[in-house]
């Protein structure tokens, strides 16, 4: 199988550079002989020394192109191969197509993602790095007056990525969300130059990078006393994203998880104000596979790591979002995102 995305490469040997490509060959699982080739560029030759010692390195700038090539040339000893029809375009099609005349192109996609659904120990640890990182820099930001009235949305923002950066994340997992007053009735707000106000709710949905592995997590607050309306919406969604976190379970549909936290908000009248899925998996990408979600497909497994992310948004007023991120274990899920879901009034 030729393996062309960089995610996939990553999570199959372990380099972490811009170029490469990697030809498994099945025979390695039962002989002796490495017949598995790694190709990338002349920049990253030491690189790939040190983070692929175990394989035959390549060095050339097309590595597609060049394994391609070696099939061709029948040093690959094999002639059916399979290849990522979902990272190929039509051009890079056409090229291996042009390298390799000989050999049965097979096509298949999301087969290396279907390995990555299910975390080690060593990716759940990198995960728990992240979600601790997040953690702590909201701890930070709320102890030390980092959200209040008069900053903006564009200050919060910055403050708390800096915090992730100061607590041993390599950088955010995304743009970070910092949504205040209206604007956190707008599910992916950008933050702009909007201006912290007492009665304010803020929504801030934001995740920590470690290790190549991604953290998120959402909390609401609200600036100054809540209203009965504010408390009201905050109380639901809690509800419901209690009800989504105790349905995550081995086997359990991902159409039914989503529905379980869905009924609760619908049957309190605000179903139309529920406006995505309740969560996705989460790893070397911040959105993968499995989609928690009334279009998802598939069960649950354990060893896999879900986001459940309920929300209600009335435009014009604000909204809430809680969202963690959990391991699906063989009973109870493991929480990696530990800050309180409480309503918190600064």
């Amino acid at each position: 199988m030729l393996v062309t995305d960089l995610l996939n490469i990553r999570y199959l040997t372990g380099f972490t550079g811009s170029n490469a490509a990697l030809l498994v060959h099945a025979a390695d699982e039962a002989g002796s002989e490495r017949r598995t080739v790694f190709c990338t560029d002349g920049r990253y030759q030491t690189q790939a020394g040190e983070q692929v010692p175990d394989l035959e390195l390549l060095i050339d700038r097309g590595s597609a192109s060049a394994l391609a090539r070696r099939i061709e040339s029948g040093v690959a000893q094999h002639r059916r191969v399979g290849f990522e029809s979902g990272h190929v375009t039509v051009d890079g099609w056409d090229a291996l197509a042009g390298a390799a005349p000989s050999a049965e192109l097979v096509r298949t996609p999301g087969l290396v993602e279907q390995l990555r659904l299910f975390k080690d120990e060593a990716e759940v640890e990198a995960l728990r790095a992240a979600c601790a990182a997040a953690d702590r820099a909201l701890a930070e930001l709320l102890e030390q007056g980092g959200l209040r009235p008069g900053r903006t949305e564009l200050e919060v923002a910055r403050d708390l990525e800096a915090r992730m950066l100061d607590n041993g994340a390599a950088g955010p997992s995304f743009d970070t969300i910092v949504a205040a007053g209206a604007n956190s009735a707008v599910p992916h707000h950008r933050p702009d130059g909007t201006v912290l106000a007492n009665g304010d709710f803020v929504k801030m949905d934001f995740g920590a990078l470690v290790d190549g592995y991604h953290s998120d997590m959402t909390r609401t607050v609200v600036l100054g006393s809540p209203a009965e309306w504010q408390r009201e919406i905050y109380e639901l969604v809690a509800a419901s994203q209690a009800a989504g976190r105790e349905a995550v379970r081995v086997d359990a549909d991902v159409r039914t998880v989503d529905s379980v936290a869905r009924k609760v908000i619908t049957d309190a009248g605000y179903g139309e104000r529920f406006l995505h899925g309740l969560g996705h998996g989460v790893g070397l990408q911040i959105h993968e596979a499995p989609a928690l979600s009334q279009r998802g497909d598939g069960t649950i497994g354990a060893g896999m790591a879900v986001t459940v992310e309920p929300g209600v948004y009335l435009p014009g007023r604000g909204g809430v979002r809680i969202e963690d991120t959990l391991i699906v274990r063989p009973s109870t899920p493991e929480l990696l995102t530990l800050t309180t879901k409480e309503l918190v009034a600064i």
